[in-house]
């Protein structure tokens, strides 16, 4: 079965199957996501940083196409501004209320990604706008998604008010901040150095976590919500009323 990938080179690879239980979470997840539409379907999975986002949408897609579903995948982390354009408008990223309210390119991830990827979208999709790494910019290649294939997209932020009403099912994680905290350090470890990857969590990602917590409420807005404090055993919490 068809699986589109972003260009992006800020990716992580499938994990293995950790358990027996966490299969069987993600199969039911997907079932219950294969039985949204047989249209398109755009499938958030939101929570902190370091809740695991990635590595379950790998896991869904995955499971979603043992379901004879196409799958697209894709990150919001692909969808900021590149940093040149902060330096050359002089606008904050940097710390936790900048990069909240000034990172993310709402404008391209709308109409690039989520409308056309709508059951009445085009079908023509872009997975990345720009690579946070390299900074390329991508907006000019398409995938052509088929008529039943299944967008999830994992990304912090997920279901603020910019997106929200562009998906068609919400997964929030939930993870302790502290563990949320510590998977995010030793993610980036090596690519950053203890002591910077620490001072980003602490001065940028967690600060712009809570206020998003606080305005949105994201937790409300999802569809389905999973403990995923141990990757082995994740289990399914009862979602807050809308």
């Amino acid at each position: 079965m068809t699986s589109f990938e972003s260009v992006s080179t800020w990716r992580q690879p499938e994990p293995e199957p950790t358990s027996a239980t966490r299969t069987a979470l993600i199969e039911s997840v997907a079932d219950t996501v294969n039985g949204v539409s047989r249209g398109r379907v755009r499938v958030a999975i939101d929570g902190r940083t370091g809740a695991g986002k990635a590595s379950f949408g790998h896991e869904l897609a995955s499971a979603l196409r043992r379901l004879n579903r196409p799958t697209l995948r894709a990150s919001l982390d692909d969808f900021k501004h590149p940093w040149r354009d902060a330096r050359e408008r002089g606008y904050d990223r940097v710390s936790g209320e900048g990069y909240y309210r000034n990172a993310y390119d709402f404008r391209s991830a709308v109409e690039l990604l989520l409308l056309p990827a709508g059951a009445d979208g085009s079908g023509e999709v872009v997975l990345c706008a720009h690579d946070p790494l390299t900074g390329v910019d991508h907006r000019g290649t398409f995938v052509a998604a088929p008529d039943d294939a299944i967008l999830i997209v994992d990304s912090v932020f997920a279901l603020r008010p910019e997106y929200d009403a562009y998906w068609d099912f919400r997964i929030w994680l939930e993870v302790e901040p502290e563990a949320a905290f510590e998977r995010g350090v030793g993610r980036d470890v090596d690519a950053e150095g203890v002591e910077e990857a620490t001072r980003v969590r602490r001065d940028r990602y967690g600060p712009a976590e809570e206020i998003y917590l606080a305005e949105v409420g994201p937790v409300s807005k999802a569809d389905l919500v999973i403990d995923n404090n141990d990757f082995s055993s994740p289990r399914m919490l009862p979602s807050v009323s809308r």
